[in-house]
């Protein structure tokens, strides 16, 4: 596990906190690249992940990190034939829900550390909805899923699409959530940013030969926006492909402050100052 960090421009000054919320100058992210655990059964994976979830959750947080952001579909790998798959009786099911005893231990994790962790995962809301989810834990334990918008392929027959960026507090920071390919959607973004987001979470999959478009992607989201970026890629080896690696975060002028250098579990640490924000913030975009 390699942890790096780098602190994105200097400070200078602080904006006022938004609607009444203490509003820290900065902002210690964990960035997690991470190769899911396989098992026979998908459902027998997911136990697995969330234990090192929370081992990764709790180093994070004896760092002093406050949000620990994992790729899409973390807790079980992008296995959509096996979600697409009839469960087994007496096996384990590969989709989570909010009362699911499996994710206790990532919720004491988060409650252990005092952070926040993102986790992707395969939902099903109280009705059975499926979703394609990241699923944020707070630092009192709490659960709230926030959906993919944008789908596309075999999962637009799996699951339903959400409706938009989720924004969660952190910190008094405002964090909008992706999954993948929304961030490949310029509106979805903008959506972000017209919420007033200090940060763009991506949750993805970016495969061996899209290097250059993951780093097109997060530079002109922030840069367009004047806002961080930050990108959890799932790393090793995918039915899509090998992982292009490159998890990381991106400063409001669209360059990398940090990434990963390999392909495989990896955590990268990114210091986010608000007055980075300031000087781009405080003109208009040209």
């Amino acid at each position: 596990m390699i942890y790096a960090q780098r602190t994105a421009q200097r400070p200078a000054s602080r904006p006022q906190p938004v609607q009444g919320t203490p509003t820290s100058d900065t902002l210690l992210a964990a960035v997690v690249q991470y190769e899911a655990l396989h098992a026979e059964c998908v459902g027998e994976s997911v136990a697995a992940n969330i234990a090192t979830h929370a081992g990764l959750v709790e180093r994070a947080g004896a760092e002093g990190v406050r949000l620990v952001l994992f790729p899409e579909l973390s807790l079980t790998g992008y296995e959509l034939d096996s979600l697409a798959g009839s469960e087994s009786p007496g096996r384990p099911s590969p989709w989570l829900a909010a009362h699911d005893a499996r994710l206790r231990p990532l919720q004491e994790a988060c409650v252990r550390a005092g952070t926040t962790a993102i986790a992707g995962v395969a939902w099903r809301e109280a009705d059975l909805t499926p979703r394609l989810a990241s699923l944020v834990i707070g630092p009192d334990g709490t659960m709230q899923p926030v959906f993919k918008t944008h789908l596309h392929g075999a999962e637009r027959e799996l699951f339903v699409p959400g409706s938009g960026p989720g924004i969660i507090m952190v910190d008094g920071w405002r964090v909008a959530l992706a999954i993948c390919a929304d961030a490949a959607h310029p509106t979805h973004a903008a959506a972000a940013a017209q919420a007033k987001a200090d940060v763009y979470a991506v949750s993805a999959l970016y495969t061996g030969g899209e290097e250059l478009r993951l780093g097109l992607h997060m530079g002109a989201r922030s840069m367009d926006h004047r806002m961080f970026a930050l990108l959890a890629n799932l790393g090793g080896e995918t039915p899509l492909g090998a992982s292009c690696g490159l998890s990381g975060a991106w400063g409001p002028d669209g360059a990398p402050v940090a990434q990963a250098k390999g392909t495989g579990t990896e955590a990268v640490m990114a210091k986010l100052t608000r007055s980075s924000l300031d000087p781009y913030r405080s003109t208009p975009c040209e």
